[in-house]
């Protein structure tokens, strides 16, 4: 009778196992319908018609075709993260995070000379021309505001919505003490830092006793203040039309001119490239003392209680910790970076206005900061890369470019949750230093 009934219960374990596969299959089928419905619904008012310019009036034309391929790409992709159960977002995350964690910060050590070295040299390589220049220049300006974002709230922990502010302050006062006294470039960048800084330290008074979604609502609105006082007070700032006709950076006391000019001077053949040139090692400088200032303040003491705020303000109170001044510091010198930036920018454009400093762009320096992982330097670098030099490599796809950005940050944010590095070095160990993953680490509301 035993012997008899094994079987029957096998074929009734195989039989339910079966059962449960199909199951499952038609589960993931259901949910991967809906969800090409719900990209079928949102599509039509974005993909399906177009407007184009006719000799006589605008023509409305429709794009069926596009609306189907994004449909069944939506049913495709989410039919496969259905059906591959073991390997979950958070799985995944914290795999590839064990795996980068012995490895990561010995890469960086090495790539890190290597990609200085070709930042060095890359204005003289065969492909840089004009608009590759200008685009280094561009990433290099987002890499250092990421780098100074990063001190606030990859060390610190504290969530600011608002540092564009501190990028306008750097901007403005730049332009404004050339105007009005004739500073140079490089007289007015130092005193562009420290107005910046102070600026940062009247933001962290008011924000001492607030944490999490409290803190990212005020310093949202404080970079909100900052963009209408620069419209309204149009005897200071010019307003909407703001300020035009700023000074170049001088090399030398050499301007980059047609006669008379650096060119002239070194019995050169006058290029615009010079130019260009001499503004890109300059960013590449600024972002270059950013990383090794942050670097520096990370070993010291400063940069411990930083991460310590980071991880858990009440246990950094109880060690006496002092939170206030904590804070403050890295209010003060993620905003002087931002600062120096902002000053860059300004003589870099020749023009400034309210426009170029809305919260889109707080938002971007935010996400470079939060994808390539909160904390580390050479991630960050590698996301202001992604996300700055490659929406510029689709440029040519107009609208689509938009949407594979789209795309490519809902499989970061499913895969990579953390960041592309989502590992912790700890500054000071006592014997072996190792990376910890984020998964293993509290998260911190400061």
């Amino acid at each position: 009778m035993a012997d008899a009934a094994a079987p029957t219960g096998s074929r009734a374990t195989i039989r339910k196992a079966e059962l449960t596969l199909a199951d499952r299959v038609a589960a993931a089928i259901r949910d991967a319908a809906l969800a090409a419905g719900i990209a079928l619904v949102m599509s039509i008012p974005i993909l399906a018609y177009r407007t184009v310019d006719a000799p006589t009036a605008l023509e409305l034309r429709d794009r069926w075709p596009a609306v189907g391929i994004a449909v069944a790409v939506v049913f495709a992709g989410r039919l496969l993260l259905n059906l591959v159960g073991g390997l979950t977002a958070r799985r995944f995350a914290a795999g590839t995070a064990s795996l980068a964690a012995p490895w990561f910060s010995s890469l960086g050590r090495l790539v890190g000379p290597l990609v200085v070295t070709f930042a060095i040299v890359f204005p003289f390589l065969p492909f840089a021309d004009r608009y590759i220049l200008d685009l280094g220049v561009l990433v290099l300006t987002y890499v250092m505001l990421g780098w100074g974002l990063n001190i606030v709230v990859g060390l610190a922990g504290l969530l600011d919505l608002g540092y564009v502010a501190f990028y306008a302050v750097g901007a403005y006062s730049y332009a404004l003490l050339a105007h009005h006294f004739g500073f140079s470039f490089w007289l007015c960048l130092p005193l562009a830092g420290i107005l910046a800084a102070f600026w940062g330290i009247l933001l962290g008074f008011p924000v001492l006793r607030l944490r999490g979604d409290y803190l990212a609502i005020v310093t949202l609105a404080f970079g909100e203040i900052i963009r209408l006082v620069l419209i309204n007070w149009q005897s200071l700032t010019g307003g909407p039309n703001g300020i035009s006709g700023i000074p170049r950076p001088t090399l030398l006391g050499l301007e980059f001119k047609l006669e008379g000019g650096f060119a002239d001077y070194f019995g050169l053949e006058y290029s615009s490239l010079h130019r260009i040139i001499f503004l890109y090692y300059i960013i590449l400088a600024l972002a270059l003392v950013t990383n090794a200032v942050t670097i520096r303040l990370r070993r010291l003491p400063l940069g411990r209680a930083w991460e310590a705020l980071r991880e858990d303000e009440i246990a950094c109170r109880s060690l006496g910790i002092n939170t206030t001044t904590t804070k403050l510091t890295a209010f003060a010198i993620g905003a002087m970076f931002g600062g120096f930036a902002g000053s860059f920018f300004a003589t870099k454009q020749g023009f400034i206005s309210p426009e170029s400093f809305v919260f889109l762009e707080s938002a971007l320096i935010l996400a470079i900061v939060v994808l390539g992982g909160m904390g580390s330097q050479l991630s960050v670098a590698m996301a202001a890369l992604i996300m700055i030099g490659g929406v510029e490599l689709f440029r040519d796809l107009e609208l689509f470019r938009m949407l594979m950005f789209g795309l490519a940050m809902v499989a970061v944010m499913i895969w990579r949750p953390r960041g592309f590095v989502a590992t912790r070095t700890p500054s000071i160990v006592l014997k072996h230093r190792g990376a910890i993953s984020s998964d293993l680490v509290k998260e911190g509301r400061g």
